[in-house]
């Protein structure tokens, strides 16, 4: 049952992604160590894997669309790429199995980033409640993006964060990634999202790819909840075209308020 469960919300995650184009790879890992037992770290990689197929099958379907900047996605991409390698090979392994103890109380690598993950999800359900608010400030749709110029301090100071983020905890960051591009760089919304599907998916599958010799892959749960993610982002571009994402993303948002609140309470005090 409870790993039906599991497979229903991998839908949920592909909806999300497909619908506002982020969000729904924050889901991943939770989904993966409380319906599916994964070990923490072993779930932040796994999480790459499913997040990375199945953006890159939106990512696909806005290119073809022509709502895809590639030079966009390498500009910011690169150092993403760079950061998610160090994060991997280097800051993952050398946080301590025991990183903290006081009494009886002791943090262990595991809590410790289900706790991370946890403080990540509230603050990206902030962006998500908030959107509704910022939603006016967008940047004027008629801006050539290939004749802006490229801020490259501030763009390469953001792909180093989801590097990290991403590298860290297996969520694609999508919530920084969307309005970097839509603030910085002038984007309209639904090239944002199809620029973001790119960026999350070579983050992702580099960070996955890089992971693997620290772990034994499970293969058949992997591409089954892969499929299921898939299925659900077909689902979330068709809504797309029927519902405005962005009305739905403040209700999404008080939704992963609300899981990231109860991880956090969970791994630091039950």
């Amino acid at each position: 049952m409870i790993e039906f469960i599991g497979y229903f919300s991998a839908i949920f995650i592909g909806v999300s992604l497909g619908l506002i184009g982020g969000g729904g790879s924050i889901l991943t890992v939770p989904v993966l160590v409380y319906l599916f037992s994964i070990e923490p770290v072993v779930a932040t990689a796994y999480s790459l894997f499913v997040v990375g197929l199945t953006s890159s099958v939106g990512a696909f379907n806005y290119f073809k669309q022509g709502l895809v900047r590639m030079k966009t996605a390498l500009v910011f991409g690169i150092p993403s790429i760079f950061s998610v390698f160090l994060t991997r090979n280097y800051l993952v392994p050398a946080i301590p199995e025991e990183v903290f103890s006081a009494g009886s109380f002791v943090l262990t690598k595991g809590i410790f980033l289900m706790a991370l993950f946890a403080v990540l999800m509230i603050l990206a359900s902030y962006k998500m409640i908030m959107s509704k608010n910022t939603a006016s400030k967008e940047a004027p749709q008629n801006i050539d993006v290939e004749k802006k110029a490229f801020n490259y301090p501030m763009i390469i100071i953001q792909g180093l964060v989801v590097g990290m983020i991403t590298g860290l905890v297996g969520a694609g960051g999508g919530f920084i990634i969307i309005p970097a591009l839509v603030f910085l760089l002038g984007l309209e919304m639904k090239e944002a999202i199809g620029t973001s599907l790119t960026i999350i998916t070579l983050n992702s599958f580099f960070g996955f790819l890089v992971s693997q010799n620290q772990l034994q892959t499970d293969w058949v749960l992997l591409l089954s909840l892969s499929a299921m993610s898939i299925l659900g982002i077909f689902v979330g571009m068709k809504l797309s075209k029927r519902i405005d994402g962005k009305k739905l993303k403040p209700l999404f948002g008080w939704f992963v308020l609300i899981m990231g609140s109860y991880i956090l309470m969970k791994e630091l005090f039950f």
